[in-house]
């Protein structure tokens, strides 16, 4: 009797140990997701970037974002300009944990472009997944849910 006992008193034990476990894993990817977005907006901020690849679904429209630089505002906002020609729209790095598109990583972070004009620049609105980041280059990942086309974009710094 005792030893059915010890034996049922050390499943418990086990199960909830196991149970404590996974929700501590958890929580630190939370925090650690937190870090890497405020490194990845103080680095956008820190500096004007340019397109130095664009492909939309196998096909290479880089030289459509030529001669513009960007800029990454601190209040979200995203400028595009090229001499004279500014074109607005907002940019926004979240922690997304329902990403349905971006099986590419199990991070969860969404870089987020949005321009409302002109078409050209709606091409870039979308939520990205970060491939690569380093000082001084960022390259950025999307997979259609529509029709599972792969666009890619990278932006580095000028």
């Amino acid at each position: 009797m005792k030893t059915k006992f010890i034996y049922g008193l050390l499943l418990m034990l086990c199960f909830s140990l196991m149970s404590s476990t996974c929700s501590s894993d958890d929580d630190m990817n939370s925090n650690n997701n937190a870090e890497i977005i405020q490194q990845i907006e103080t680095l956008v901020q820190s500096d004007t970037w340019i397109i130095t690849n664009y492909v939309d679904s196998g096909q290479d429209e880089t030289n459509t974002f030529s001669g513009y630089s960007f800029s990454f505002g601190a209040d979200n906002t995203l400028t595009a300009t090229n001499n004279s020609t500014t074109i607005t729209g907002t940019w926004s790095i979240t922690d997304s944990s329902n990403s349905n598109d971006d099986s590419y990583s199990s991070d969860d972070i969404d870089f987020n472009i949005f321009f409302l004009s002109p078409s050209n620049f709606s091409e870039l609105s979308e939520d990205w997944e970060i491939v690569m980041k380093t000082t001084t280059k960022i390259e950025l990942i999307h997979i259609s849910g529509g029709n599972g086309g792969t666009d890619n974009l990278t932006f580095e710094k000028i």
